[in-house]
């Protein structure tokens, strides 16, 4: 049976791109179908992420100018840049395969203006739902993928709806802390009523990056400080675990090397030794239990 997993966040900034992508990849290279469904429509980014310019897009399918084979694209190709854990390249049976969203201004104005009008907004949302059906049929996939455009917005909403659960990618900063609660009681518990599930992925937390004094450098208020924040960090999130009534499917810590690399791209298979490549893993062992 397919599952469908949404990324979803209050805002952007909150790696939902970059887990989505590494976590599409890393399936398909374990020999599994995973479809990667670009549907942060007011901002795409995937386009740029794999290097790829397709020419039809989900917003071709959604006003009838495209069939479902048009805009999936087969990437598979891309995981055999990329070596394995034992040095070999990959030889999986697995399939990655990847739907964009136009980047286009005019497709963006166009999409956002049709769900104002009643008749098109409904005609949009069955093109909407169908997609996942033609994906699940034709395409035999295992996962379907989907990154979402962050905050409560129409195609936001759309996506989750479709999807069996949600992963709501966060920072434990302020802003983000208010809007996770906010989008738990506006959207997610209407949807757990309905059977979705929905869990907390925490993401760039602290723990990972060492502070100067444990680098060497003797610093008692920076050490101070980084136990403080680590300490802290629990406590927060076990508080807004129990106040929303979802758990933590994972913790991915802040990777300053991957956040500054200007070239960042599938950093789970370019580099299958880094930590962050066995966080990847570790989702895709929850998620099999979902």
């Amino acid at each position: 049976m397919t599952k469908c997993i949404a990324f979803h966040s209050y805002k952007g900034g909150t790696g939902k791109s970059t887990i989505s992508s590494n976590l599409s990849a890393t399936l398909a290279r374990k020999g599994l179908t995973a479809v990667l469904l670009d549907l942060d429509v007011y901002a795409p980014s995937l386009q740029d992420y794999f290097q790829w310019q397709p020419q039809k897009s989900i917003n071709d399918y959604l006003f009838e100018n495209a069939t479902v084979d048009e805009v999936i694209h087969d990437l598979t190709a891309v995981l055999k840049k990329f070596p394995s854990n034992n040095g070999e390249q990959s030889d999986s049976k697995g399939k990655l395969l990847v739907a964009f969203s136009s980047t286009s201004k005019d497709e963006i104005y166009k999409l956002d203006g049709a769900v104002r009008q009643e008749g098109s907004k409904i005609q949009l949302l069955r093109k909407f739902l169908m997609l996942r059906e033609e994906i699940v049929s034709k395409y035999n996939a295992d996962f379907i993928i989907i990154d979402t455009s962050p905050g409560i917005r129409y195609w936001s909403i759309n996506s989750l709806a479709i999807a069996d659960t949600i992963l709501l990618s966060l920072k434990l900063d302020g802003i983000d802390l208010k809007g996770t609660r906010l989008l738990a009681k506006e959207i997610y518990d209407s949807l757990t009523k309905l059977g979705t599930k929905s869990y907390l992925l925490l993401n760039r937390a602290a723990g990972y990056c060492l502070p100067p004094n444990l680098s060497g450098e003797n610093n008692s208020s920076n050490q101070e400080l980084y136990k403080t924040t680590v300490d802290n960090q629990s406590t927060v999130i076990s508080k807004l675990s129990a106040d929303i009534s979802m758990d933590t499917i994972l913790s991915i810590p802040c990777y300053c090397d991957i956040q500054f690399d200007s070239n960042e791209f599938l950093t789970a298979l370019r580099y299958p030794d880094h930590p962050f490549a066995g966080k990847i893993d570790a989702l895709i062992e929850q998620l099999k239990k979902i």
